[in-house]
């Protein structure tokens, strides 16, 4: 198995800003969305942790209109993508922007309905924290869709996971891809996380043969 190797947890030059606006993202947030929207509820509050420049969070809300979004980030180039997009969205009554950490939110425990999260988890060198504060401010019951990618287990695998989806990226897309792959977690690891939390009507699985994700569908608050 390879070892974990650490990404910056905060990746916000006006290099990664300019690199990850000219990458096509559309097909992956569309398929995002679409599972967020079959674990959602009707209606209620929605964090959307790591959200970047706001993009799965527009989508999400413009599907679903009885849903309010708070959607966070700690990169300043990100939020200020993220809120001229829901701006020219023209959703800037239920959709927020804040500069808050994802680790200590600061938020009320029991806060949010639902929360998602894309490709945040392995930017954090310690998991434990933030999926503590994602427990915490989560009510019972609340939908969970949170989906990272998955370390491979050689480097070979590794190369053919980059070879396979960064064809036609520039090199500076390629290399972060294959440094996201390596500071990945594994869903093993991901489960004793959860183990160790008691965190014990939640699961993490393998949902494809570069991400693991935990579901859970929102029950109607009691």
């Amino acid at each position: 198995m390879l070892e974990r190797i650490l990404e910056p947890e905060i990746m916000d030059s006006e290099l990664d800003a300019r690199e990850y606006a000219t990458f096509d993202n559309r097909a992956v947030n569309d398929e995002f969305v679409g599972r967020a929207l079959e674990l959602a509820p009707p209606r209620g509050y929605v964090l959307d942790v790591g959200t970047g420049p706001g993009d799965i969070a527009v989508l999400f809300a413009t599907r679903a209109p009885a849903l309010r979004f708070l959607a966070i980030d700690l990169g300043e180039h990100m939020l200020s993508m993220a809120r001229s997009n829901v701006s020219q969205a023209k959703l800037g009554d239920r959709v927020e922007i804040a500069g808050l950490d994802a680790k200590a939110t600061g938020r009320p425990a029991g806060s949010f309905d639902m929360v998602i999260s894309n490709s945040l988890v392995h930017h954090i060198p310690d998991p434990e924290q933030l999926f503590r504060e994602l427990r915490r401010v989560a009510r019972p019951g609340a939908g969970l869709f949170i989906k990272d990618l998955l370390r491979p287990a050689s480097v070979s695998e590794l190369n053919g996971l980059v070879a396979k989806y960064a064809e036609g990226c520039t090199p500076y897309q390629t290399q972060t891809f294959h440094d996201s792959l390596h500071a990945a977690l594994t869903v093993e690891e991901v489960t004793d996380l959860l183990r160790r939390l008691d965190w014990r009507d939640v699961q993490a699985r393998r949902c494809s043969d570069r991400h693991w994700c935990i579901e859970r569908a929102a029950a109607l608050p009691s």
